[in-house]
């Protein structure tokens, strides 16, 4: 492949607005992305919903200006493509039908995006029920809409969601919500920061308002969730709420509990990473520009700290400004006068953060679950075996890896590191454990691919 200047791994908000400010400033972008088309999560089929599913809102068509940004002589758009190492140099090693390369460049932006936090309860793996970002995947990519669903869990997704299936004729059965009363109370000190974001404040406002003009049935304080299958296939959904017990059947459970960073590439490469107790999550270190630690690497998006959207594609903008001034197409100065709009849409958006992460937790026994509870999907670890593996003084993920294989399976730890934390965890300090070292491949890839690979080019002593 022809010498790029930047390497951006992934086409969500961040990536997409790093590239065309670095490819309007002169640079070679090249972008590389799993999914067949660019928008990342949030913007997923975009541009090929332009003109249908209305019901996505008019937040999800905004994403269409990134995407056609993208079509620029300096940028070179490969979907379909998975990254699976970054070493120093920097080099990135991805695959792309069946065939492994590694491409070199003097700047790599990670913008990898969130993932869905895991919501393990009882029942959490039967048929039926997922989480509720697959879910709007599907309404994206397939137009398949939920029906018969109950949504369980908390945050403003499920609010999204929930006004999305109603405008699409399919609303949803139930809301199961497991934020209380005190923790929306606790988070009021931060309203007068959100409202800087008061567009923001207000969307969410109105879909709740959207729900409840649909007549769609709310549960509050909601916790001990529990899932077993009837003999007509459909889903028994168990939970307490406002002190009693409560019982739902539905077709589909779709549970959510907010996003954490996807962190897997940001570890592999070494970056530095620091635990964000308000969100519940690691993520890695960075300055305003999204520089890291590490010589030529930048992040931005959701991958370097959960801020939606709009917070992602100014983070993006403020990147690729930056890596012009690295690479000598701009001024400090300059860079600095053409960042001050970013900066003030970044710092709108991230506004609302402080209240959301307050009114908005999850739950303790998600957290760290029953021990009748599934915790390592992959491999079927339960809760109950961390503990008594704990009790026997496994310490940290490494150990609880080795002897009891979770983490080992093919989502590398995606499914359950967070889960498999919270047990550690219990009954102690509010020290957060370690984040659990992460090595190449960071996604599975074939020995043939591997085999067929040369060896990463030493840089020269």
């Amino acid at each position: 492949m022809a010498e790029v200047d930047l390497i951006i791994i992934g086409a969500g908000p961040a990536g997409m607005s790093a590239a065309a400010f670095a490819a309007r400033g002169g640079l070679q972008v090249l972008i590389l992305d799993e999914q067949p088309h660019p928008g990342g999560q949030i913007y997923r089929n975009v541009a090929q919903n332009r003109s249908k599913r209305g019901f996505l809102g008019q937040a999800y068509a905004a994403g269409t200006d990134l995407v056609d940004a993208l079509d620029h002589p300096h940028i070179t758009l490969l979907t379909g493509a998975t990254v699976w190492r970054l070493d120093k140099g920097p080099q990135v090693t991805w695959s792309r039908g069946a065939k492994s390369q590694t491409t070199s460049a003097a700047h790599v932006l990670l913008a990898t995006g969130a993932q869905e936090r895991p919501v393990p309860f009882p029942g959490w793996t039967l048929p039926g029920v997922m989480p509720a970002g697959a879910a709007q995947i599907l309404m994206k990519t397939a137009g398949m809409l939920p029906k018969d669903a109950v949504l369980a869990g908390s945050g403003p997704l499920l609010y999204l969601i929930a006004a999305q299936m109603i405008d699409a004729g399919s609303p949803p059965q139930a809301l199961v919500e497991t934020q209380t009363f005190p923790q929306m109370l606790s988070a009021t000190p931060h309203l007068p920061r959100a409202l800087f974001g008061l567009p923001t404040l207000r969307k969410g406002l109105s879909l709740i308002a959207k729900i409840r003009k649909a007549a769609v049935p709310r549960y509050t304080a909601a916790s001990g969730f529990h899932a077993t299958t009837t003999e007509s296939g459909n889903i028994l959904f168990s939970f307490r709420a406002n002190g009693r017990d409560q019982r739902l059947t539905c077709g589909l459970l779709l549970t959510h509990q907010g996003v954490i960073p996807g962190t897997h590439i940001t570890r592999a490469a070494g970056i530095e990473h620091y635990w964000n107790a308000a969100q519940g999550a690691f993520q890695p270190e960075h300055d305003l520009w999204g520089a890291t630690d590490q010589p030529g690497l930048h992040v931005a998006g959701d991958g370097a700290g959960i801020g939606g959207a709009e917070a992602a594609a100014s983070a993006g903008e403020l990147a690729g400004l930056n890596i012009l001034c690295q690479s000598g197409r701009l001024s400090s100065d300059t860079r600095n006068q053409r960042a001050a709009r970013a900066r003030a849409a970044l710092f709108r958006a991230r506004a609302i953060r402080p209240f959301l992460d307050a009114a908005y937790p999850p739950p303790t026994d998600i957290l760290a679950p029953s021990d009748n509870t599934i915790v390592c999907r992959c491999e079927e670890v339960s809760a109950g075996a961390i503990r008594q593996a704990i009790r026997e003084g496994a310490q940290g993920h490494r150990q609880i890896k080795t002897s009891l294989r979770c983490g080992m399976g093919p989502c590398q730890g995606r499914m359950c590191d967070a889960t498999l934390r919270g047990l550690l965890s219990e009954g102690k300090a509010s020290q957060p454990i370690s984040p659990p070292r992460a090595r190449s491949p960071i996604k599975p890839i074939a020995l043939g691919e591997l085999a067929a690979l040369s060896p990463p080019q030493e840089e020269p002593a």
